[in-house]
């Protein structure tokens, strides 16, 4: 809010001054005030309808002519209460939760969550290796898909039409396996605590085999399209420029920092889920600007079929859950029409053959398993950087809570510093090539 600092005298007095307090104030206040001051500036509310697909944010931007001179982020139009309600479910349940924080990698926010409660419980050496491997394939399908998307809007905003149609022609594959394994394409509540949901089905080997001899064929397209492309180059190389030492100081991670030149990846600092035993690298670059961080997907697309390829080969028959009744729940789905649901022949067994385990079947389901006080944090490297998760235990069959550490939250922090000072057709680039998704951010 502003007020006016009016001090009376003789006629030599000093004049009249204006005081201005930015106080988080309307936008129409601080249009008038900005307006009032000896420069001239323009002030354009870009949002809360985002000219993309990240999410719905808005940006308040500060112009001197087409300069940007100020830019504030505000978020939390996407608020759902994620972390609150995981604290009315049991440990299970807070799966279908987690997973829709992020909702262009549920993958990865399932598995964050689960390696946490399984560190709780202390049962992390005891998910069977078929688990793991399965996971970490659908991660790095995953990962090829949203940066699928992150190319694929990314073009679109700044006028390259045909890499989007390209981008969310070669997601739909990958979507078409996941709907195959769990019945969803999206938010698929898939993995869980001790393992999988169920086992693949028999056809999923072939699929994703068939994606391996497609994809890398797309992957040159985009190639061929962007990077010696005059109009894409001019409007990328150099833009939205962020050294490694802001990165740091700002907490950027993923793709970000590693098109400034640093390796970091946790998949090869602490590793999880088995990542140690596969062969792949780390893409950098050190142009530290948008262009750089597009390359720098696309290199990691690559690294993540290499992976994908891997895990095919490691595939060995074998359980996917625990063998802990107490914690394997629930187990023996099915895959119907109406997706993935408990197994009708499971149930038909448990209730035709002991009244024990149809008890223990009712209490698992609606009490779910206790787990032991206590607190832990797991990370995984996720498309947009590292993806934590913090969760309390009181002891009981809830969490006491559940936090998690979004890429996207941190990342975001860097946007005004990637723009203060260029211009106002650069902050498009800027945002395209952070790649935040705000479902993650405001949770």
């Amino acid at each position: 809010m502003a007020h006016r600092d009016d001090r009376g005298g003789s006629d030599d007095a000093v004049p009249a001054r204006e005081v201005y307090v930015d106080a988080g104030q309307d936008l129409a206040d601080a249009v008038v005030e900005i307006g009032a001051g000896p420069d001239e500036r323009i002030v354009v509310n870009l949002g809360p309808q985002h000219p993309s697909t990240h999410g719905v944010l808005r940006l308040v931007l500060e112009l001197d002519a087409e300069r940007v001179v100020q830019a504030r982020l505000g978020i939390g139009y996407l608020h759902t209460g994620i972390e609150k309600n995981c604290e009315f479910r049991n440990w299970t349940q807070a799966v279908m939760f987690v997973t829709r924080a992020d909702y262009l990698m549920p993958v990865f926010n399932e598995v964050v969550y689960c390696l946490g409660v399984e560190r709780l419980l202390g049962i992390s050496d005891q998910v069977p290796e078929r688990a793991r491997v399965i996971r970490v394939m659908l991660m790095e399908l995953n990962r090829i898909s949203s940066h699928l998307v992150a190319i694929a809007t990314g073009g679109m905003e700044l006028g390259a039409l045909t890499v989007m149609t390209y981008g969310f022609r070669d997601r739909e594959l990958i979507l078409d396996v996941f709907e195959a394994i769990t019945g969803m394409r999206m938010n698929h509540g898939y993995v869980r605590p001790g393992g999988l949901a169920q086992d693949l089905p028999p056809e999923t080997e072939a699929q994703v085999r068939d994606l391996l001899r497609v994809l890398p064929e797309r992957l040159h397209d985009y190639e061929q399209l962007l990077d010696d492309n005059a109009v894409f180059r001019s409007r990328t190389v150099g833009v939205a420029y962020l050294d490694l030492t802001a990165c740091m100081a700002l907490g950027v991670t993923g793709p970000i920092l590693r098109a400034a030149g640093l390796p970091h990846d946790l998949r090869k600092t602490q590793p999880y889920c088995g990542y140690e035993d596969y062969e792949f690298d780390v893409p950098t670059r050190d142009g530290c600007d948008a262009y750089d961080r597009y390359l720098v997907r696309v290199a990691e697309m690559r690294q993540s079929l290499r992976i994908v390829e891997q895990c095919l080969d490691r595939l060995r028959p074998g359980p996917v859950m625990v063998a802990d009744k107490k914690i394997a729940w629930p187990a023996q789905l099915s895959l119907g029409p109406d997706g993935l649901g408990t197994s009708p022949e499971h149930i038909a067994t448990i209730m035709g053959t002991s009244m024990e385990s149809l008890i223990h079947h009712f209490r698992l389901v609606t009490e779910g398993f206790a787990v032991p006080a206590g607190q832990s944090y797991t990370a995984v490297e996720s498309p947009r950087g590292e993806l934590g998760c913090h969760l309390v235990s009181a002891g009981g069959t809830r969490p006491y809570r559940v936090h998690l550490r979004d890429p996207s939250f941190a990342n975001l922090q860097a946007v005004a510093a990637m723009v203060e000072g260029g211009l106002l057709t650069d902050v498009v680039a800027a945002l395209a090539g952070t790649d935040p998704v705000l479902g993650g951010v405001d949770r």
